[in-house]
Protein backbone atom coordinates (compact mmCIF):
# COMPACT_ATOMS: atom_id res chain seq x y z
CA UNK A 1 0.00 0.00 0.00
CA UNK A 2 1.26 3.46 -0.80
CA UNK A 3 1.96 6.20 1.72
CA UNK A 4 -0.89 8.69 1.95
CA UNK A 5 -0.10 12.40 1.74
CA UNK A 6 -2.18 13.62 4.68
CA UNK A 7 -3.76 17.06 4.57
CA UNK A 8 -6.45 18.85 6.54
CA UNK A 9 -8.95 17.74 3.87
CA UNK A 10 -8.39 13.98 4.25
CA UNK A 11 -7.26 13.76 7.89
CA UNK A 12 -10.69 13.11 9.41
CA UNK A 13 -11.14 10.17 7.06
CA UNK A 14 -7.87 8.68 8.37
CA UNK A 15 -9.19 8.86 11.92
CA UNK A 16 -11.96 6.45 10.89
CA UNK A 17 -9.48 3.77 9.76
CA UNK A 18 -10.04 0.35 11.30
CA UNK A 19 -6.31 -0.34 10.85
CA UNK A 20 -3.60 1.14 13.07
CA UNK A 21 -2.40 4.39 11.47
CA UNK A 22 1.24 5.49 11.36
CA UNK A 23 1.67 9.24 10.88
CA UNK A 24 5.07 10.67 9.97
CA UNK A 25 5.29 14.39 10.72
CA UNK A 26 8.18 15.75 8.64
CA UNK A 27 9.61 18.66 6.66
CA UNK A 28 11.48 18.52 3.35
CA UNK A 29 14.48 20.40 4.79
CA UNK A 30 14.88 18.04 7.79
CA UNK A 31 17.82 15.61 7.50
CA UNK A 32 16.58 13.13 10.14
CA UNK A 33 13.20 13.18 8.37
CA UNK A 34 14.93 12.17 5.14
CA UNK A 35 16.54 9.25 7.02
CA UNK A 36 13.17 8.01 8.29
CA UNK A 37 11.25 8.51 5.02
CA UNK A 38 12.48 5.35 3.24
CA UNK A 39 11.65 3.26 6.31
CA UNK A 40 8.12 4.67 6.42
CA UNK A 41 7.69 3.85 2.72
CA UNK A 42 9.01 0.30 3.26
CA UNK A 43 6.56 -0.26 6.11
CA UNK A 44 3.69 0.98 3.93
CA UNK A 45 4.66 -1.42 1.12
CA UNK A 46 5.44 -4.43 3.32
CA UNK A 47 2.60 -4.13 5.84
CA UNK A 48 -0.85 -3.63 4.30
CA UNK A 49 -2.35 -4.19 7.75
CA UNK A 50 -1.35 -0.61 8.58
CA UNK A 51 -2.40 2.72 7.12
CA UNK A 52 0.64 4.96 6.66
CA UNK A 53 0.53 8.70 6.14
CA UNK A 54 2.99 11.58 5.95
CA UNK A 55 2.21 15.10 7.13
CA UNK A 56 4.42 17.98 5.99
CA UNK A 57 4.51 20.31 9.00
CA UNK A 58 5.40 23.31 6.83
CA UNK A 59 2.26 22.84 4.74
CA UNK A 60 -0.08 21.47 7.43
CA UNK A 61 0.88 23.59 10.43
CA UNK A 62 -2.60 23.27 11.94
CA UNK A 63 -2.36 19.47 12.01
CA UNK A 64 1.11 19.69 13.56
CA UNK A 65 -0.25 22.07 16.21
CA UNK A 66 -3.23 19.77 16.86
CA UNK A 67 -0.76 17.04 17.87
CA UNK A 68 1.64 19.39 19.67
CA UNK A 69 4.52 18.57 17.34
CA UNK A 70 7.60 20.31 18.75
CA UNK A 71 10.33 18.44 16.87
CA UNK A 72 10.55 16.43 13.69
CA UNK A 73 10.46 13.75 12.63
CA UNK A 74 7.68 12.71 14.99
CA UNK A 75 5.97 9.38 14.46
CA UNK A 76 2.51 8.81 15.91
CA UNK A 77 0.48 5.61 15.93
CA UNK A 78 -3.29 6.01 16.10
CA UNK A 79 -5.70 3.26 17.07
CA UNK A 80 -9.42 3.99 16.91
CA UNK A 81 -8.56 7.65 16.29
CA UNK A 82 -6.55 7.99 19.51
CA UNK A 83 -2.79 8.22 20.06
CA UNK A 84 -1.44 4.78 21.01
CA UNK A 85 2.28 5.57 20.64
CA UNK A 86 4.45 8.58 19.85
CA UNK A 87 8.16 9.02 19.20
CA UNK A 88 10.27 12.05 18.25
CA UNK A 89 13.51 11.75 16.32
CA UNK A 90 14.83 9.26 13.81
CA UNK A 91 14.15 5.63 14.71
CA UNK A 92 15.23 2.34 13.14
CA UNK A 93 12.61 0.33 11.28
CA UNK A 94 12.36 -2.27 14.07
CA UNK A 95 11.42 0.40 16.61
CA UNK A 96 8.80 1.88 14.29
CA UNK A 97 7.27 -1.56 13.75
CA UNK A 98 7.31 -2.18 17.51
CA UNK A 99 5.28 1.02 17.98
CA UNK A 100 2.71 -0.30 15.49
CA UNK A 101 2.55 -3.75 17.05
CA UNK A 102 2.38 -2.49 20.63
Amino acid sequence: MAVINVTHTNFDELLKSEKPVLLDFYADWCNPCRMVAPLVHEIAEEHPEYTVGKINVDVEAALAARFGIASIPTLIVLRDGKIAAQSAGARPKAQILAMLEG
